[in-house]
């Protein structure tokens, strides 16, 4: 339980702009009770301080963190997706529930420095060994609990090596054999949470990792729970060429013609995916999860982001392997990539033209909604999840309140984050 606070910053977004001198009222549950002028008096004042939601990391695989550097070296010519993947397994050889925790207590850690105050974590490495154990499960939601981070175990089916093939090597380590011993270990998991900030979600790795039957029965599970479900799709060309063979249809083909989509579904990258095959989508209400960062450093190429928004998609990111941990970096190199690709500035925009409100909305707002959070904004009933940037820092001089969304995403970074606060538990950023 929190203690009741009052806030007060310099400046506090409120979604339509930053209000000059408003305070934010904490209740003992750590939600937000109220925003406005004179609440009381501030139990924590943040002078040069501007005020905001925390950011959503929607896509994560905490234990990556543990390849930053790795694979950057190309002696035999250029690599791909499929030999980055190698060195991945390598390290998943090397993986125990210690060094699990101690990587994700790592990268949940720099996720709070950088701004990051919910996280959904896409988790399919279960096991310390070949012949089962679900030590590593219970090791990542340690690693959130220690470093304070909201986060949703989005817990992976990972059944096969490939559309009708036997899982080998590394891969045996993210073995869930059946949909029963699936919702079991969830079952298990939901006694283990740690309070409010931690919470369940579904996950089907992919289409060539999850037999089609197991996959239909696993979403509807899900809908019946009302649990949120997240699945890898279409980030690699050949996985589409692989399930048109084994199913005579594309993967987004596939879950739109034989899953239930709504808005708590989550397709992750779609960096290959058919115009008219995401419009169907999206008319069903799923999201779109992009992890421009990642998809850059593997190569897997660009999704249609322009598309997705002209047929009204929701678009959210992800830090994915977390070979770089900023939320900024993630969301300028959102539009920039699609500048790049189209020769056009101003690709993502609100209905006023402006693109920092657009891509805040994604970063926080966007990100709850995929994750089935309360969170992502500053008003009352929400989460109390906050940063607070320092209108001091040298990447911040110069802004404006009417500058300032857009000077904090394509300027800074985690330098420029004084504090964080999740559920109104505040902690000091080590940057």
């Amino acid at each position: 339980m929190s203690r009741r606070q009052i806030i007060e910053a310099a400046l506090v977004y409120t979604g339509g702009g930053f209000q000059e001198r408003a305070q934010v009222e904490i209740d003992e549950q750590g939600e937000i009770a109220q925003v406005g002028p004179a609440l009381g008096e501030p139990t924590r004042r943040l002078p040069n301080q501007a005020l905001l939601p925390g950011m959503v990391n929607a896509h994560s695989h905490a234990f990556q963190r543990g390849l930053r550097g790795s694979g950057e070296s190309f002696p035999a010519g250029a690599g791909s997706f499929w030999s980055w993947r190698e060195a991945m397994y390598e390290l998943v050889s090397e993986m125990d529930a210690d060094s699990a925790y101690d990587l994700s207590h790592m990268a949940f850690s720099e996720m709070r420095d950088a701004g990051i105050t919910s996280v959904g974590e896409f988790h399919y490495l279960h096991h310390e060994h070949d012949r089962g154990g679900f030590r590593l499960d219970e090791a990542i939601l340690a690693a959130a609990r220690d470093s304070g981070i909201r986060i949703v175990l989005l817990q992976t089916m990972y059944s096969a090596g490939g559309i009708g093939k036997e899982l080998a090597g590394g891969q045996r380590r993210f073995r869930i054999d059946n949909v029963d011993d699936y919702w079991k270990q969830l079952d298990t998991l939901a006694a283990l949470l740690s309070g409010p900030n931690q919470s369940l979600g579904v996950v089907a790795h992919s289409v060539r990792a999850v037999s089609a039957d197991d996959l239909v029965s696993l979403h509807a599970e899900a809908v019946r729970r009302g649990l949120v479900f997240h699945t890898h799709l279409e980030e690699q060309r050949q996985e589409i060429e692989s399930c048109v063979e084994a199913y005579g249809m594309t993967p987004m083909a596939f879950i739109c013609e034989r899953l239930q989509i709504d808005e708590r579904f989550t397709a992750v990258h779609c960096t290959h995916t058919d115009p008219a095959e995401m419009e169907r989508y999206l008319e069903c209400g799923g999201n779109v999860c992009i992890c421009p960062l990642t998809e850059a450093n593997l190569g897997d190429g660009i999704a249609d982001v322009p598309g997705i928004r002209d047929a009204d998609g929701v678009i959210c990111v992800g830090t994915d392997s977390n070979a770089r941990l900023c939320m900024t970096e993630e969301l300028r190199w959102l539009e920039y990539v699609q500048r790049l690709d189209g020769e056009v500035r101003g690709v993502i925009t609100d209905d006023k033209g402006d693109c920092a409100s657009a891509l805040w909305e994604i970063g926080t707002i966007n990100g709850a909604r995929s994750l089935g959070l309360n969170t992502g904004e500053i008003k009352p009933g929400k989460a109390a999840d906050l940063i607070a940037v320092d209108l001091d820092a040298p990447c911040m001089a110069g802004a404006s309140p009417s500058t300032l969304l857009g000077a904090f995403i394509f300027g800074a970074g985690a330098g420029a984050i004084e504090s964080t606060c999740v559920g109104g538990e505040w902690r000091e950023s080590a940057t």
